[in-house]
């Protein structure tokens, strides 16, 4: 009789493999950017090989795609579960709405960066079942807060509705963190000053400009900065050629090399003179704030970001461009830069709300920048024209500048 052999113990397949291989993914496009991941890293992430990885999808765009709808379907589920069954909105459903988003994003918060950055890398038809499922969830919300807010118009509360949005998505942007729970109830009384906000009806007196950084004419050097700004906005970074930066600057594009390296060194410094007139216009708020008057010089530091915002386009190429196409040595120094700008703000928001922790005015703060980075680069809002008063006044809101409220740590 022969020896008996054991049988190797069959490998149980996990019951959702596909979900599992999109959110290992999901963390590496988060960590690396989109450009910066490959087949095969995803593979060897989860432990498989790259062939098996094809079994579950066709390509690295499926995963992206799957990752994103899987994020609408989940908000869509939370926002049944908390509307359908009230024939009318109270505020406790709204806020179990909110309470919902703000588990997902923090549980999730690789997901909400893919949703805020990576969606322009999908193919026409994902993008556009994307766009019109997300569309469809922002007007049931829109709707929603209409119930609840009677005076408000569709665009008024459509427009409260994305920044609400972007109070969650700016998880995605930081790393700082604090419990689960509070983290979620910091979140969610943040969105609800948002959606509650009162949107000016037009514009304030304009603010004292901040000074220029320079007089003249432009020197060749910032007019290719200002020339790849405008066509990395228009077209993305990929997009674009050294030729097509030197055509649009009325240089030969092989001139566009003695003053830069390449792209990523365009951008680089795109990104550098954004961070320099943000600090410029912040130095220039807090030097006219009268101290000690903390609120005051948040609300002249968020004015005078909004000012930088919507002006040349080097702030918003900054923030809708991977980090990834930046050189190493340029993305640790601005990362330093966009620390210490933000430090600035968690000190004012740290006085005006003493009980708060650093952590939780850091979270705060971030989630003040995001609503006005998002909506100035939102097409269907971008356009509104008070967007600079209004983006100022929901900034403050997040903030929770009103002097009569104050922001409970509980």
């Amino acid at each position: 009789m022969a020896p008996f052999t054991p049988r190797p113990a069959r490998t149980k397949r996990p019951r959702d493999r596909k979900s599992q291989l999109a959110a290992v993914a999901a963390e590496l496009f988060r960590a690396r950017g989109y450009h910066g991941v490959g087949i095969n890293d995803i593979a060897a992430a989860a432990g498989i090989t790259g062939p098996a990885l094809y079994r579950h999808f066709a390509d690295k765009q499926a995963i992206l795609g799957h990752v994103l709808l899987a994020g609408i379907e989940e908000m869509e589920q939370a926002t049944e579960a908390a509307l359908a069954v009230a024939e009318a909105p109270t505020p406790e459903r709204i806020r179990a709405l909110l309470t919902s988003l703000a588990t997902r994003s923090v549980e999730r918060r690789e997901v909400a960066a893919l949703w805020r950055w990576e969606g322009r890398h999908l193919g026409p038809d994902a993008q556009r079942a994307i766009r019109q499922r997300s569309t469809a969830l922002l007007t049931t919300w829109a709707k929603t807060l209409m119930r609840l807010r009677p005076e408000l118009g569709a665009d008024d509360a459509e427009l409260l509705c994305w920044a609400g949005l972007s109070v969650f998505g700016s998880v995605s942007v930081h790393h700082t963190s604090v419990a689960k729970k509070r983290f979620g109830l910091l979140l969610v009384d943040i969105a609800l000053r948002v959606v509650h906000a009162e949107l000016p009806e037009q514009a304030d007196e304009p603010e004292p400009e901040t000074p220029a950084l320079a007089l003249g004419s432009p020197s060749r050097r910032e007019q290719l900065l200002t020339a790849a700004a405008e066509l990395f906005r228009a077209r993305g970074f990929s997009a674009v050629s050294m030729e097509d930066i030197g055509n649009a600057a009325g240089i030969a594009g092989p001139s566009v090399y003695r003053h830069f390296p390449g792209k990523a060194a365009l951008l680089g410094a795109i990104a550098r003179r954004a961070a320099d007139r943000l600090a410029l216009a912040a130095e220039y708020a807090l030097r006219t704030s009268a101290p000690p008057d903390e609120r005051e010089a948040l609300r002249r530091l968020a004015a005078s970001y909004v000012r930088t915002l919507t002006g040349p386009p080097d702030l918003l190429v900054s923030f809708s461009v991977d980090r990834v196409h930046i050189e190493e040595r340029d993305r640790a120094d601005l990362l330093r830069i966009q620390r210490d700008y933000v430090a600035q703000w968690v000190r004012l928001l740290e006085a005006v709300h003493p009980g708060l922790t650093t952590k939780e005015a850091r979270i705060t703060v971030h989630a003040a920048l995001t609503v006005a980075n998002d909506l100035a680069r939102t097409r269907r809002v971008s356009g509104r024209p008070n967007l600079a008063a209004e983006l100022v006044t929901l900034m403050t809101a997040v903030l929770d500048l009103d002097p009569g409220r104050a922001v409970s740590p509980d």
